[in-house]
């Protein structure tokens, strides 16, 4: 386990880069399962066949679901020193599919310091294999200073 993190430990430029994931079926049910959405965009090939997309789309909220801190390289680095999660934002630039791959990144870009603790701002994206940016957004996290 590396170092605990608190807000003093953070530079604007630090990345955290966490293992990439190839979306597939599962991933489309678990997250209906969960969430109740069957858009047939997500599920029907047919369907999708007709769209501007040609073949089923991921969930937008899906691809901002792989940005969760708790599941980047980033997590371990927190457990101790995290306060909250308290702003995001998304932009969805280009569509992602089944059998697509994808990889988080997180990037240091604004370090605030507060009265209680620091805002952590994070530019947050998601790129394809073919290295196109598929998503890209901040999150906003509190950090507890260094204990004295």
């Amino acid at each position: 386990m590396s170092e605990p993190h608190w807000f003093e430990d953070f530079k604007v430029g630090d990345a955290f880069e966490s293992p990439s994931k190839t979306l597939n079926d599962a991933h489309f049910m678990f997250f209906a399962g969960l969430t109740g959405d069957a858009h047939p965009i997500h599920y029907d090939d047919e369907y999708a066949k007709g769209t501007r997309f040609g073949r089923r789309l991921t969930h937008g909220l899906l691809l901002t679901s792989m940005t969760a801190v708790g599941a980047s390289t980033l997590s371990p680095l927190t457990d101790h020193s995290l306060v909250a999660f308290v702003e995001q934002t998304m932009r969805f630039l280009a569509p992602a599919f089944v059998g697509d791959t994808i990889k988080p990144r997180h990037e240091v870009v604004a370090l605030e310091r507060k009265r209680s603790a620091g805002l952590l701002t994070l530019k947050v994206t998601l790129t394809n294999q073919r290295g196109e940016t598929i998503l890209e957004g901040q999150h906003k996290y509190l950090i507890r200073y260094r204990p004295s």
